[in-house]
């Protein structure tokens, strides 16, 4: 199979379709934190917006500007951000990684929906797209705690 029909494969429907509705695109009002990360190779952004209250995430907002890759990402992870904890969503990111670069099983529910990613695990160039949702929502989850204890 040519490097072409590979590629095409890898934009799957379901994945055209977690990129095309998004949830929680709309921002929040005076959120607690946020955060922005950017991958270096494609330039695709995520910036999350959120309030924490007892160490869960209770308003969650998202701005995407990433491939489709990055865009299902985000849609699965806006989809179950809400009452998750930092540990939650460290654990969400570490096992996205070893899925992507480690052949390790896709990450536990509620973000098991990201097993639709799995084909990319061949395009290491798609990686960074595929963790920014995570990785800024771990960090806006930081920044709202360290703002907690200043």
């Amino acid at each position: 199979m040519s490097a072409e029909a590979d590629l095409i494969k890898l934009y799957s429907g379901k994945i055209l379709q977690l990129a095309s509705d998004i949830p929680h695109t709309e921002p929040i009002e005076a959120p607690m934190a946020q955060a922005k990360k950017r991958s270096p190779l494609c330039g695709s952004t995520v910036t999350v917006a959120l309030n924490v209250e007892d160490g869960k995430i209770s308003a969650f907002s998202q701005d995407v500007k990433a491939c489709a890759l990055g865009q299902a990402a985000a849609s699965v992870v806006g989809a179950n951000a809400i009452g998750r904890t930092a540990q939650e969503i460290e654990a969400a990111r570490d096992e996205l990684k070893a899925m992507l670069k480690d052949g390790a099983p896709a990450p536990q529910a509620p973000f098991d929906g990201l097993e639709v990613l799995l084909p990319a695990r061949d395009y290491r160039n798609r990686h960074a797209s595929i963790m920014l949702a995570l990785e800024a929502t771990l960090d806006a989850m930081n920044a709202a705690r360290e703002s907690a204890c200043a």
